[in-house]
């Protein structure tokens, strides 16, 4: 199992990635990319990680969401409705 992550962590990657900054998955990247700006080596590395963690996220949601588009639309539904049924257990 992973480690959680503080709100700090998360808000200030989320923060991040929303800027210009060509952040990706890898962490050693993430980590140049950062540099000095960060008030510690520890954090920056944490925000680092979480970074490449994240854009990791969005790139399998993104692919998720890219073969539900290529679904005939009648097992999107049937997929909706299992979904929906697990959800009430």
């Amino acid at each position: 199992m992973g480690r959680i992550k503080s709100t700090l962590v998360k808000r200030t990657s989320k923060k991040l990635v929303q800027t210009d900054l060509l952040f990706g998955e890898e962490f050693e990247g993430n980590k140049k990319i950062l540099g000095n700006t960060m008030p510690s080596k520890k954090l920056r590395n944490r925000i680092a990680g979480y970074i490449g963690h994240f854009k990791k996220m969005e790139k399998r949601h993104a692919e998720r969401e890219a073969k539900r588009a290529a679904m005939p639309k009648h097992i999107q539904d049937n997929q909706e409705h299992e979904q929906e049924q697990y959800m009430q257990r």
